[in-house]
């Protein structure tokens, strides 16, 4: 098997001992590693048969066992033995449907039913309201959503690393291309698909290990659903019309409708040609988007990464191992922006400790030169709008983020007045993750983006787009605010691991969906030209 093959094993082993009712530490182990075995360049089923699973970090005795049996017998013994217990196609479509897991398995026993077409026959032969705790209002509405199913979206949409590579692996087993929201970089993903060029991808897409059950089979899609309750649409078109059917599976809905009706075109650059439209990357297709500038910015223009974490605060890489990782990714810069102590949640550097990490990153920087890391510090805004290090500490800074970490509840005045008073504090570079939002979690804080606008301009404080999944803040919507009153922004990843560097990408993904402009954002300049620039 190879590493794809290995991390999907594992991650549907996840799912069902999540299901089964695992501790969460168990189930994102199995996660954490299905995370590491497809990103790992090596084959790590040699690495398997070798004896050598566990120098891979966060590889322990009972999953190498599993790895081990993957790799000889190409299956889990254990993951047939959930799969009979958790009633996977059941609970998948249970929660499209918006019920629970233990409500599907419950129904499931009462029944006698394991799939979905079992469950429709019970439904329209009244036998629902035969399980206890179902009355006639819920069985009701579980019959209005069977009827509806294919129809379904996720009640909570799907973070945007997550939402890729689901669709991703699906497009890649098909020989197809992704779509859906994915594809445009939203925030959140709620509609799935992917575009697929042979007849018989349809087929296959029923047979992968990911989808627990068909909601819908035409002549030319299929809509199957996963056991965590995501829809996914296949859809196949040929050739003369492939492109035009990946731009309408891409969407957005609204802006595919503001351009109907749309011409037969093998690629999507022919079908804006067609229409006399200019081209949009996916990232722009959306209404209240405009079309892009010709030097729309591209996770190849940035030159560094201002936004990183060590193990001197709550990160898992030392300065030196950021820097090489950065240096390998072909940057020329990195910002090490550890926490302060006011942040009070992880453990963070007081002025003893920033200048102690002075004297690591002289050392790295001798070990990595001409690559150079700047020596920063992600403050935090004090309530009374003073940040957490003395003044004559931050004067010693190269790079200076302020973050407010717990704003949520302040009122926009109060809360506004604070990150102002910080913003104007003569070594402020950028404001982090300005709206403090933690996606399907916690929504954001007040503060007036207007107000901040205007002294970002007059202090030359850049915003940045954090790179967080769970952050993507500013949002594009915000960023796209920001550029059109001339304020600047910085890609940054708050990585707190090497493999956190990938985050660039979605940081730049949610600039490409604000229009943001190369120059627009400051670390896609050369680490002077930042320098004369932010200073």
């Amino acid at each position: 098997m190879d590493n794809a093959s290995l991390a999907e094993r594992l991650d549907a082993f996840a799912v069902l001992l999540d299901l089964a009712g695992s501790s969460y530490y168990t189930v994102r182990a199995y996660r954490r590693a299905a995370e590491l075995i497809r990103s790992t360049p090596a084959d790590v089923g040699a690495l398997v048969r070798a004896g050598r699973a566990r120098e891979l970090a966060g590889i322990g005795p009972g999953i190498e066992s599993r790895l081990r049996e993957l790799v000889e017998t190409g299956e889990l013994a254990e993951l047939r033995e959930l799969e009979a217990e958790a009633m996977p196609e059941l609970v998948g479509v249970g929660r499209l449907l918006g019920l629970s897991p233990k409500r599907m398995r419950e129904l499931g026993k009462v029944l006698g039913v394991r799939t979905l077409a079992g469950l429709r026959e019970a439904a329209a032969s009244g036998r629902l309201e035969s399980v206890r705790g179902v009355g006639p209002k819920t069985a009701e509405r579980i019959r209005t959503g069977l009827a509806a199913v294919h129809e379904s979206r996720p009640r909570r949409g799907m973070l945007l690393n997550r939402a890729r590579t689901l669709v991703d692996e699906i497009a890649i087993a098909l020989g197809g291309e992704p779509a859906g929201d994915p594809r445009r970089s939203s925030d959140l993903s709620t509609r799935f698909a992917v575009v697929v060029r042979e007849p018989a991808a349809l087929d296959a897409f029923e047979r992968l290990p990911q989808i627990v059950s068909v909601l819908e089979r035409g002549e030319d899609s299929v809509v199957g659903v996963t056991v965590e309750g995501v829809p996914i649409e296949v859809s196949y078109a040929p050739a003369v019309g492939f492109g035009t059917a990946l731009l309408r599976g891409t969407g957005s809905l609204e802006y595919v409708a503001s351009l109907e009706p749309l011409p037969d075109a093998p690629t999507e650059s022919d079908v804006y040609a067609q229409i006399g439209r200019p081209f949009r990357p996916p990232e722009l297709r959306e209404v209240e988007a405009a079309d892009p500038p010709p030097d729309l910015v591209r996770l190849e223009d940035v030159r560094g990464d201002l936004h990183v974490h060590t193990t001197a605060s709550d990160g898992k890489a030392t300065v030196l191992e950021m820097g090489l990782a950065a240096r390998e990714r072909g940057y020329e810069y990195l910002a090490i922006c550890d926490h302060t102590k006011a942040v009070r949640v992880v453990e963070g550097l007081d002025a003893d400790g920033l200048r102690r990490q002075a004297e690591e990153i002289v050392a790295a920087n001798e070990a990595l030169a001409p690559f150079r890391v700047l020596r920063g510090s992600e403050c935090d805004i004090l309530p009374d709008g003073s940040l957490d290090l003395p003044d004559n500490v931050l004067a010693e800074l190269d790079w200076l983020q302020i973050s407010v970490h717990a704003g949520q509840r302040w009122g926009s005045d109060a809360l506004t007045e604070r990150v102002l008073k910080a913003m104007r504090h003569p070594a402020a570079k950028c404001l982090s993750h300005p709206k403090g939002r933690i996606l399907n979690h916690r929504p954001e804080n007040a503060l007036d983006l207007d107000r901040v606008f205007e002294v970002a301009l007059e202090t030359g404080v850049a915003l940045e787009i954090n790179g967080l999944p769970d952050r993507l803040d500013l949002s594009a919507e915000h960023a796209r605010r920001a550029l059109a009153s001339g304020v600047k922004l910085v890609c940054s990843t708050d990585a707190h691991s090497v493999r956190g560097l990938e985050n660039m990408a979605l940081s730049v993904a949610t600039a490409r969906r604000a229009g943001a402009r190369r120059g627009e954002v400051l670390n896609t300049l050369p680490l002077l030209d930042l320098v004369a620039q932010s200073n």
